[in-house]
């Protein structure tokens, strides 16, 4: 269960601050997924959403 809250939590972020994260490297990571369909961009951060996780539970762990 926490971990689909931190889940969660990573693709908030990444909607909000998409623009950012590209800039540090972040949203261009093997296994993330953009596809254009129909004129439109979906983005789908797997794989920037377990690093953003995983920054999080060791952010975590040590609070």
């Amino acid at each position: 269960m926490r971990w689909m809250l931190v889940f969660l939590i990573a693709l908030l972020i990444f909607n909000r601050a998409g623009e950012w994260l590209q800039k540090i490297g972040l949203g261009r990571l093997p296994g993330d997924i953009r596809l254009r369909l129909f004129g439109r961009e979906l983005f789908l951060p797997l794989a920037s959403s377990v690093v953003l996780g995983l920054i999080a539970s060791v952010i975590g762990l040590l609070i």
